[in-house]
């Protein structure tokens, strides 16, 4: 069992068909999905065999029904509170299978507060996966901690997806380092980018995510898998759920997949 802390939102994913025409159409691929980076995390686990349990705030909207809906259908154990508020809407603007920049309204996923976590929600759970969105906003982040300890408790291991270089310069990269540092996690994911501004940490293996290069773990790098490159959304969520399962073996294995499909769920 993988619990995940974070958010569950709208994913709306955008491949224009060229540069986009100033105040005018422009053509384009889009699909609506469920999204959120923990949400993509449960989802993959579940696909790749695994079981996993989403611990979320959800909104009072009727896009809050519809993502909690189509979450459990997929086979997630989804618990959480509702609170007052919209669902978050990401829009993923993705150069096929290259790159992609993302426009992000969180809506009521970082209202998650202490009080409303039942410790029970960790019972049975082999890791925590943390998103770093989950650590550089309140209240959720106290929810984060809380749910750290009562995870070490239980002798689950931890571990964190440094997540966006702008969620981290937001932050202070020297705070979310310390903070990180303090959560003592076993395994701290992320791309170069977002691992070079928290700089070395002591203690986790650290995984550093290279897109189409593939991954470097304690200095030795691994290719990634062949694919087709359609859209890049959630690969690292799928890498991620993957290597929590398997090993970088199947990380990569699902990242290919991921990068093969549009949307960053499976």
């Amino acid at each position: 069992m993988i619990c995940v802390l974070g958010d569950a939102h709208l994913d709306v994913v955008v491949v224009p068909a060229g540069p986009l025409a100033a105040e005018t159409d422009t053509t384009a691929d889009v699909r609506l999905s469920v999204g959120g980076q923990a949400a993509n995390v449960a989802a993959w686990t579940v696909a790749l065999g695994g079981r996993s349990r989403l611990i979320a705030a959800r909104g009072t909207d009727l896009a809050a029904q519809l993502v909690t809906a189509e979450l459990a259908g997929r086979g997630i154990e989804v618990v959480g509170p509702e609170v007052s508020g919209r669902t978050g809407v990401v829009v993923s603007l993705s150069a096929g299978g290259r790159s992609r920049s993302m426009l992000t309204d969180r809506g009521a996923g970082p209202l998650l507060r202490p009080e409303h976590l039942s410790v029970s929600w960790l019972d049975g759970c082999s890791w925590l996966h943390l998103p770093g969105y989950s650590l550089v906003s309140e209240p959720i982040r106290d929810a984060a901690v809380a749910a750290v300890r009562a995870a070490a408790a239980r002798s689950a291991r931890l571990s964190i997806d440094l997540s966006s270089t702008a969620a981290i310069n937001s932050f202070g990269a020297r705070n979310f380092a310390g903070l990180i540092s303090s959560l003592r996690p076993d395994v701290v994911l992320g791309t170069a980018a977002e691992v070079a501004l928290v700089g070395d940490l002591a203690g986790p293996e650290t995984v550093v995510k290279l897109g189409p290069g593939g991954v470097r773990i304690g200095g030795r790098h691994y290719p990634a898998a062949a694919t087709v490159a359609v859209d890049a959304t959630g690969a690292g969520d799928a890498f991620a759920a993957g290597y929590l399962l398997g090993g970088v073996s199947l990380g990569l294995a699902a990242a290919a997949r991921a990068v093969a499909t549009m949307g960053a769920m499976p």
